[in-house]
C-alpha cells in the first residue's frame, strides 16, 4: 500500500453549492493517505459532443479530460439526478470518451445523491449502463445511492450521518483496492 493511487474525482453537477460536489469533497477527506485526488473541473467547458469535431486530438477541453483519465488509476463519480436521469453535462463528458477508450478497465466508483427518497436511482442506473458500455470497471462494493442527502451532509460539507459515513468508507476502500492492482 506504499504506492500513491491517483483518483480522478468528478462531480456531475455544475452548481456552485452542489451537495454532490460537497459530498465528493467529504469522501476525499475520508480517503486513505495513499490516495491522491484530482478534482476534474472542466465539465462545463466541454463542447457538445460532435464526432465531426473529434478529429486529431479533439478540442482542448476534451484533450484535458482524456489526459486526466489516462493518468488516473481510478475514478470517483458523484452525481445528482436531473429530470430522472444523468445530468446532461456528465453524459456529454462520457460521450466524448466512447471512441477514445480512457475508461476501458478503469476502476470506477459511482455515487448518486439526492434530496429525494430515491437517492438518484434513475441517474445511478443510467450512469452505470453508460459506464459499462464504455468498459469501465465498476468496482465491487463501489456504488452507492444516498437518499435525503441534505439531511446527511451539513452546510460545511461534513457527513453527519454515521451509517452513510460507514458506507462511504466501504466504497472508498473498495476503489482504493481495485485501483492499486
Amino acid at each position: 500500500m506504499n504506492k500513491n493511487i491517483k483518483i480522478l474525482a468528478i462531480s456531475g453537477s455544475l452548481r456552485q453549492k452542489s451537495s454532490n460536489s460537497a459530498l465528493m469533497n467529504a469522501i476525499i477527506a475520508l480517503a486513505l493517505e495513499n490516495m491522491e485526488f484530482t478534482i476534474y473541473s472542466g465539465l462545463g467547458d466541454l463542447p457538445h459532443f460532435n464526432p465531426d469535431i473529434d478529429i486529431n486530438e479533439g478540442p482542448a477541453p476534451v484533450v484535458e479530460l482524456r489526459t486526466q483519465l489516462k493518468e488516473a488509476d481510478g475514478v470517483l463519480i458523484c452525481t445528482p439526478e436531473y429530470g430522472n436521469g444523468v445530468p446532461g453535462v456528465l453524459k456529454n463528458a462520457l460521450d466524448w470518451i466512447v471512441s477514445s477508450g480512457e475508461f476501458v478497465n478503469k476502476p470506477t466508483a459511482v455515487i448518486s445523491a439526492s434530496p429525494s427518497p430515491m437517492g438518484g436511482d434513475k441517474a445511478h442506473a443510467s450512469l452505470l449502463l453508460t459506464l459499462k458500455m464504455i468498459s469501465a470497471e465498476i468496482v465491487e462494493k463501489g456504488t452507492m445511492m444516498i437518499p435525503y442527502i441534505t439531511l446527511k451532509l451539513n452546510k460545511e460539507g461534513v457527513i453527519t450521518d454515521a451509517e452513510t459515513k460507514r458506507e462511504l468508507l466501504v466504497v472508498i476502500r473498495a476503489l482504493e483496492q481495485a485501483a492499486s492492482i
